[in-house]
């Protein structure tokens, strides 16, 4: 288990990108819109975790209403795990609450996340890479 990747909540992911490269020199590794989640995004490698920059699709989305109610800023982080359901049902049996059931990419990874209110605070996504 470890970080895979910190998501940062943007109004202008272009603006972002362009920040993110000219001070720290990151390069763009992906770069899509995922409609089921109302998001584009951006992934960023930083030695060994990534960057996610998100920007919505919408600003009524949940990352639009983030925006609004919060600004910019650190959205959740996430967690890349060996196997899911293991690991959501190690989290449910100490009390922990998801945020969404777990969800299947077509590109075979599988995610979910943790509601902040099991978490401390914090809005925690677990992913789980495709199985080769």
């Amino acid at each position: 288990m470890h970080i895979h990747h910190i998501a940062i909540a943007v109004k202008d992911l272009d603006e972002a990108l362009e920040f993110y490269h000219d001070a720290l020199g990151a390069t763009v590794s992906e770069r899509h819109a995922v409609p089921a989640e109302g998001v584009e995004i951006a992934f960023l490698p930083l030695g060994e975790i990534k960057v996610e920059l998100l920007q919505p699709l919408d600003p009524n989305n949940g990352i639009g209403r983030f925006i609004e109610k919060r600004g910019e800023g650190i959205h959740h982080f996430c967690v890349q795990v060996e196997d899911i359901a293991a690991t959501v049902a190690q989290l449910q049996t100490a009390g922990a609450r998801l945020a969404t059931e777990i969800r299947d990419h077509p590109d075979g990874t599988r995610y979910a996340f943790v509601h902040p209110k099991s978490t401390h605070g914090v809005l925690l996504e677990l992913y789980q890479p495709p199985i080769t």
